[in-house]
C-alpha cells in the first residue's frame, strides 16, 4: 500500500522541524532533511498502525500552559 503525505517543514535554530498537513498532531524533527523525513514516516507509522487492544480506556487530561 502506498500513501502520499504532505509535510510542512522549516529550519529551526538547531534542527529541521516538520509536521504532516493532514495530521498536524504528527510532528517531529531531524538534524537534516533526510533524517526529518525518516522520523516523520516513523511517527506516522506509529500513529496510524499501532494496534490498540480491544479492552482499552480513554482519559482526558488537562494541560496548563
Amino acid at each position: 500500500m502506498e500513501t502520499k503525505l504532505k509535510m510542512v517543514y522549516w529550519k529551526g535554530e538547531k534542527y529541521w522541524v516538520g509536521k504532516l498537513v493532514d495530521h498536524p498532531e504528527i510532528m517531529t524533527q531531524g538534524e537534516n532533511l533526510q533524517e526529518l523525513e525518516e522520523n516523520i514516516v516513523d511517527a506516522y507509522r506509529l500513529m496510524a498502525f499501532d494496534d490498540i487492544p480491544a479492552e482499552h480506556a480513554i482519559k482526558e487530561i488537562t494541560l496548563v500552559v
